[in-house]
């Protein structure tokens, strides 16, 4: 998933406010109702020391609608100068919370980044394309899009027969494969400096396949076809969107499998992953990790690690299970204790690496969270002895 919008949060100065919740209303007539849950945040905030400009922001953009129907969520982070992160979530927390400190909680943006995509929508036809790009929810962005237009116009053929007949058939089909070129070319003008993740392509069959023919490399391997759209007139909305939803979904999917692939194949060489909390930490502090897994609680309960903390330094990779850890690494000033999937995420968007959550028991993790590294050595923990132990919290203490 794409996590560099939260980067910049890193470098900023706190203190910090995260709000986390349930964006959904009803109906029409209950548009104050997130609005109505944001008051009981607020007091906590308040009582926490927020400071009130701050929580007025948050509430002005709380009262205003997402427009996004059904079940959702809503993080906002906040630093003393205003809102830094407003992203709508595809589904909404099991309750909402909000918290106020040194350092952001970067935990519920992960996870509204892990409930989206970031894609185009491509409806082409011999002519040209009509592009959409999806908004921060993950989803398209209204009626609003781009027009690419070929301006080769010869796309029709004839059948009559005949030697000039056959020349405008060989018009058509050049005209076709230029309109699809110039397509081609912004799309990967767009890969170029967008990185969308997937491009869905739909419309015209033969036009698909000229524009997909005429991709460069890069782009070629985000696209995705889904039948049923146009850019004329006649389409089952309804059918297509669902048609969307299930390709972005099986995106997010593989987009996961993908990581604890290799999480798994790693860990069963005893190379580039581990797991249990220490060993995690002391990867993160060398810059080690290239994607953080955390185990997904189930719907209703907290995860492993929820009760879990550890202490951090002004760095994001300066972390450890307690402040000896941080003094040993010369750490003496500015060190505090945080939740620790405050601490991992943190240390995770220092160092570039990914997060991706894992459904209960798709991968063996000790405590609720690995790590796939970018590379290991000598030094790096060893999980063998580990996997061969029944108990193993108790040979993991022994080590």
């Amino acid at each position: 998933m794409k996590l560099s919008w939260l980067k910049p949060l890193l470098g900023r100065t706190g203190p910090f406010t995260t709000v986390y919740l349930d964006a959904t209303r009803a109906d029409s007539a209950g548009e104050n109702e997130a609005a109505e849950r944001w008051k009981g945040l607020r007091r906590d905030l308040e009582h926490a020391g927020a400071p009130g400009p701050v929580l007025d922001e948050i509430g002005e953009r709380v009262a205003h609608p997402t427009r996004v129907p059904g079940p959702h969520g809503r993080v906002l982070i906040a630093d003393t100068s205003g809102v830094r992160v407003d992203r709508v979530l595809a589904e909404p927390p099991a309750r909402s919370v909000a918290r106020h400190g040194d350092v952001p909680d970067l935990l519920p943006a992960v996870r509204a980044a892990d409930q989206s995509v970031d894609y185009l929508l491509v409806e082409v036809d011999r002519l040209g394309a009509d592009v959409y790009a999806c908004d921060l929810t993950g989803r398209l962005a209204g009626g609003a899009h781009d027009v690419i237009e070929g301006g080769h116009d010869v796309v029709h053929k004839v059948r009559e027969g005949g030697m000039s007949d056959r020349r405008m058939q060989t018009r058509a089909e050049d005209s076709w494969e230029r309109n699809a070129a110039v397509v081609a070319t912004e799309l990967d003008r767009r890969v170029m400096v967008h990185e969308p993740e997937l491009i869905l392509v739909t419309g015209d069959v033969r036009a698909v396949a000229l524009v997909r023919d005429a991709l460069g490399q890069r782009a070629r391997e985000l696209v995705a076809e889904v039948p049923g759209g146009s850019r004329s007139t006649g389409v089952n909305a309804g059918a297509f969107a669902l048609r969307v939803q299930a390709s972005l979904e099986q995106f997010r999917v593989r987009r996961r499998e993908q990581v604890l692939d290799v999480f798994r194949q790693e860990q069963g060489r005893d190379e580039a992953a581990v797991t249990e909390l220490g060993d995690v930490l002391e990867v993160l502090r060398r810059g080690q990790v290239r994607d953080l897994v955390l185990a997904e609680a189930p719907a209703g309960q907290d995860s492993e690690l929820s009760q879990r903390t550890v202490w951090v330094g002004p760095d994001p990779l300066q972390i450890g299970l307690d402040r000896d850890d941080l003094t040993a690494i010369g750490v003496l000033d500015g060190a505090r204790e945080l939740p620790a999937e405050i601490g991992l995420v943190r240390a995770a968007l220092g160092q570039d690496a990914g997060v991706t959550f894992a459904i209960d028991g798709s991968v063996e993790l000790i405590g609720g969270v690995g790590a796939v590294l970018r590379w290991s050595d000598p030094g790096t923990p060893s999980e063998s002895l580990v996997s061969q132990s029944a108990d193993q919290s108790r040979l993991r203490t022994a080590l």
